[in-house]
């Protein structure tokens, strides 16, 4: 059993403004059942008593009992004599009854289908493999070949690199989670950028970390620009003296911004003068679609940590990433790696190198021409279908943060399941239940499924219209970017 458990009061930042137009324990039980599947409430939490969190809601308990009685007869809570109600993730049919006639649409990944070409490098990758067998194949940094293309990429993109610089990794997150543990003790603090990547802050936050989150100017940020963000990461930097800073220069997953020549200078500056670690998360950090500018990798511009992988632009399940980084800090990685894992799989090294080495131009090229198509196609779905919604027209990265207008994306996204579809709720990508005005739509579908995806999400959006919903409280209102 899990040691973790949420306090009335912490439960109730996370709820937000969950109360609807039907009965109080459908909607306690609904926001709820939504945290858990989002994973803002970690599998085996334990939730508060009803008696505190009816008093802390202003609820009767017999309200709260029976939300939870209603979570334990869906499989989202389990009840253990002498720990309370545990949150659990039953099977899938019980957690998304699928609609009669219709497969669920998975609108949360944001990853772009396989190579149309994967399987047939795959296969030429096999007849590499000859080559590698003369040892025992566990392989905690990466063979030779994939770290030299790889240091050669970064050298074209005007980075330096050597391939002593380079760990090949299990994907970009399980170099997240290395640096993690590496850089940070428990206690210490962490920035990272309000909204974000929410697995790369479980990651932080599993290290130990304390989060410091500093806001985002969106894509096309208006009134708050990059000026304002960049003096904030400074103040930041400054002022709560952080270990590590987690921040996405390019395309940044969910907002899209990319930072400009003078904010990567200045956050660099001030991160060398505090002896703070950035960590550069490039994993879409080539996925231009028509950006105005191109810019050097961020450790270009000062020290910086870059972790790259092949999740976004090749495939997502080909479990390939990496980490450039100076050496002695690799071989802190090292250390750091062999209790939890002895190496990247031999076969899919050999495959990312022959894609490296000799298919990734043609990737790029395909990739923003994906993009491209559906990030168009998306908007002017969008323009259509909900003229009151903020579409901003993105130039690369893999999806788009939509202002909805009102604080309500935890209902949209329970409503969206309701019609088939599966998306991710504005407050998945903050913490403390911020961002119920925003909403993750990814922009690499293809043409059928996207089409398919805005028609649930119209329905839903129109079913969720119809029932007068409450205004939210002040306090939630001043915590929504």
């Amino acid at each position: 059993m899990s040691d973790l458990a949420l306090t009335a009061r912490s439960l109730e930042l996370l709820l937000g403004d969950w109360r609807g137009a039907g009965s109080a324990y459908e909607a306690l039980a609904d926001r709820v059942r939504l945290l858990i599947l989002d994973g803002r409430i970690p599998v085996g939490t334990r939730l508060p008593a009803e008696r505190d969190l009816a008093e802390r809601l202003a609820l009767s308990r017999t309200t709260v009992t029976a939300a939870y009685r209603h979570l334990r007869e869906h499989g989202l809570v389990q009840s253990v004599r002498g720990s309370g109600s545990v949150a659990r993730l039953p099977g899938a049919p019980a957690i998304l009854p699928a609609p009669p006639a219709a497969d669920y649409i998975d609108f949360s990944k944001a990853a772009p289908p396989a190579l149309p070409w994967l399987a047939d490098v795959a296969r030429l990758a096999i007849d590499d493999l000859p080559g590698e067998l003369g040892d025992a194949g566990f392989d905690p940094l990466g063979r030779p070949a994939l770290r030299a293309v790889i240091a050669d990429r970064y050298t074209a993109r005007g980075l330096p690199t050597s391939p002593e610089q380079i760990m090949v990794t299990i994907g970009a997150q399980h170099a997240i989670a290395l640096l993690s543990r590496a850089v940070i003790s428990r206690g210490d603090r962490a920035i990272i950028e309000a909204p974000t990547y929410p697995h790369a802050y479980e990651a932080l936050r599993a290290a130990g970390a304390r989060l410091v989150p500093v806001a985002v100017a969106p894509h096309d940020a208006g009134a708050f620009g990059e000026g304002d963000e960049t003096e904030a990461l400074e103040q930041a930097i400054r002022h709560s003296n952080p270990s590590a800073a987690y921040l996405m220069p390019d395309f940044q997953n969910p907002t899209g911004r990319s930072m400009s020549v003078d904010q990567r200078e200045r956050v660099t500056d001030a991160a060398a003068r505090q002896g703070t670690v950035l960590i550069a998360d490039e994993t879409t950090g080539e996925l231009d679609v028509d950006r105005a500018a191109s810019y050097l990798p961020l450790a270009a511009y000062g020290p910086a940590i870059m972790v790259g992988s092949v999740g976004k632009t090749v495939w997502g399940g080909l479990r390939v990433g990496w980490i450039r980084a100076d050496r002695p800090l690799i071989s802190r990685l090292l250390a750091v790696r062999s209790p939890g894992d002895l190496g990247t799989p031999i076969i899919e090294q050999l495959l990312v190198t022959r894609l490296l080495e000799e298919h990734m131009d043609d990737i790029l090229e395909l990739r923003r021409e994906q993009l491209r198509s559906g990030r168009d196609r998306l908007e002017a779905l969008l323009a259509d279908a909900f003229p009151e919604w903020h579409v901003p027209h993105v130039d690369g990265g893999i999806v788009t943060w939509i202002g909805l207008g009102a604080p309500v994306s935890s209902q949209l996204a329970l409503a969206a399941r309701r019609e088939g579809l599966i998306v991710a709720a504005g407050p998945r990508f903050g913490i403390d239940g911020a961002f119920e005005r925003f909403l993750r739509l990814p922009i690499c579908y293809s043409p059928e499924t996207t089409d398919a995806a805005v028609r649930a999400l119209t329905r839903a959006w129109r079913s969720l219209m119809q029932a007068p919903m409450s205004e939210p409280e002040p306090e939630l209102l001043a915590s929504v970017v």
